[in-house]
């Protein structure tokens, strides 16, 4: 196989590339807030799980498990602030970590495969430097804990299928758990619709048996999956059929789901995930393409291999777009389980169809993006996706500890997961709730509302971009109202109690 070392730019070039990259991502973990409202709900989940001990069901509330996904993404921020606290850091690290986990399992797919450290290289650098991947590896999101286990279970397989390999046999069932753990059943409807193809094609289903330590293997991912299923289901009885029907079944068939008390509803056209696809590998979506189109025009086919490894991360990259093509419910992290298959595709392209060294250099522009986009968010030239500052504001005031914390109309996910869970939300007619609070309350509202609540005292103690923190008190008139009232409650209880006494005695 040929290794076109003049066509790629040195191993220098591109470990800067690569671990600049990584460098710059992890400086930026600490350099601005939790996001609304995706991060924000899951850092809540893990915030929620880390302050109650509760490590089986991930919770939003006392009262609201949250089953959108499995327990994998929470279990890592949880693991992070049990270490280093309630903060930005604490939340995205582990994230870092697993992508970090994904990186190295690309470069070593790829050296190996081509024999050239060069060419692991390239792989890992174009992988780190895919705006989707190196944005989501710095986020607390389900999907860099899912790709990392993806990314194992391919690496695996490949190695155990090619190397006839026990420990890489181990290492595919150890990726199927992490996968299982981190998305559920589609992770492994992925996995398995990826490899069902490519062992389809040319008879190679017919090895699979002498391929793999199934058995051991197969004790190995119970070992792994079912304690976690066992625990749920005792806990909270029903909670795997809710789980697998309304947040998987109805969610990709119906474009629907339960998780819509705690999340929205994406509606996208079917097939929008190919355009989020185009987007999520920039900056080498024009590069992929090229390369596609070359091959055509010189006769030959994407596969270029007698062991099938085009065709292995053809149908790698393609499963998850094809799949996510028949429901409408996406987000563009959905495309992230494709892009390490990617990253070593346009690698494989390199050798077979060398492009000049220097169309690499696109790669710099991904961290130079990353670095504007957490300014723009650190120097407030963006729009307010966090409540934190606001918060911050809350916690500086006197009366936190006396005094309820309420959002009018809609709380953001940030809110609860600043304040620790004490926010909550107040529905626009005041008339529904204001006759029954009797503490005093802040409460967090945008600047065009009205700032008048009937028989209370309210001043404004700070502003963050759009919205006001206002303190309110019972003002003289509703404390004389209420003790007037108080009085003759107290007037009526007192027959029924005597009542009540004489009854006792004539019994």
């Amino acid at each position: 196989m040929p290794h076109p070392y003049n066509k790629l730019p040195s191993i220098k070039g591109l470990l800067f590339l690569l671990i600049g990259s990584v460098v710059v991502r992890f400086l930026s973990l600490s350099m601005y807030p939790i996001l609304d409202s995706t991060e924000a709900r899951y850092a809540e989940v893990a915030r929620f799980m880390a302050a109650t001990h509760n490590w089986v069901i991930p919770m939003l509330s006392p009262h609201m498990p949250y089953m959108g996904n499995p327990p994998m993404f929470a279990w890592m921020s949880a693991i992070g602030f049990s270490l280093f606290g309630m903060n930005s850091v604490a939340a995205r690290l582990p994230h870092l970590i697993a992508g970090i986990g994904t990186l190295v399992l690309v470069y070593y797919f790829a050296k190996h495969y081509f024999k050239s450290a060069n060419m692991g290289c390239i792989a890992s650098a174009i992988l780190a430097t895919t705006s989707v991947f190196l944005i989501l590896i710095g986020a607390v999101s389900p999907e860099t804990s899912m790709t990392f286990g993806i990314t194992l279970t391919m690496v695996s397989f490949w190695f155990a299928w090619n190397n006839k390999n026990t420990l890489w046999g181990y290492g595919f069932f150890i990726g199927l758990a992490i996968s299982l753990l981190s998305k559920g059943p589609i992770a492994l409807l992925l996995i398995c619709l990826s490899l069902t193809f490519w062992l389809l094609s040319n008879g190679r289903w017919l090895h699979l048996k002498k391929r793999l330590p199934w058995g051991y293997g197969s004790l190995l991912f119970l070992l792994l999956t079912l304690p976690w299923i066992v625990l749920a289901e005792h806990r909270m009885p029903g909670v795997l059929h809710y789980y697998i029907s309304s947040e998987y079944i109805q969610w990709f068939f119906l474009g629907n789901s339960q998780g819509e008390f705690y999340a929205s509803i994406h509606h996208h056209v079917r097939g929008m995930i190919w355009v989020f696809a185009l987007i999520a590998m920039l900056p080498w979506t024009p590069l992929l393409i090229i390369q596609w189109v070359r091959i055509l025009k010189k006769g030959g086919d994407t596969e270029g291999s007698s062991d099938g490894v085009g065709s292995y991360l053809l149908l790698w990259l393609f499963t998850p777009l094809v799949l996510y093509t028949f429901t409408g419910n996406i987000l563009i992290s959905f495309v992230m389980p494709s892009l390490p298959a990617m990253a070593m595709l346009i690698a494989y392209y390199q050798a077979n169809y060398p492009l000049p060294k220097w169309v690499y250099s696109l790669g710099i522009a991904t961290p130079v993006f990353l670095m504007m986009l957490v300014g723009g968010i650190h120097f407030h030239l963006t729009k307010n996706y966090s409540q934190m500052a606001i918060i911050s504001d809350w916690k500086l005031q006197a009366e936190t500890k006396t005094a309820d914390l309420f959002y009018l109309h809609k709380r953001p996910f940030s809110a609860l997961f600043y304040s620790s869970g004490k926010a909550e939300a107040r529905s626009g007619d005041r008339s529904k709730w204001l006759s029954s609070q009797t503490k005093p309350f802040f409460i967090i509202q945008k600047s065009k509302y009205s700032t008048h609540y009937p028989n209370w005292s309210c001043e404004e103690r700070a502003e963050e971009a759009d919205e006001k923190l206002i303190y309110c008190k019972p003002s003289p008139t509703k404390v004389a109202a209420d003790t007037l009232t108080n009085k003759k409650d107290a007037l009526t209880e007192k027959p029924q109690s005597e009542d009540k006494a004489l009854e006792n005695i004539t019994q």
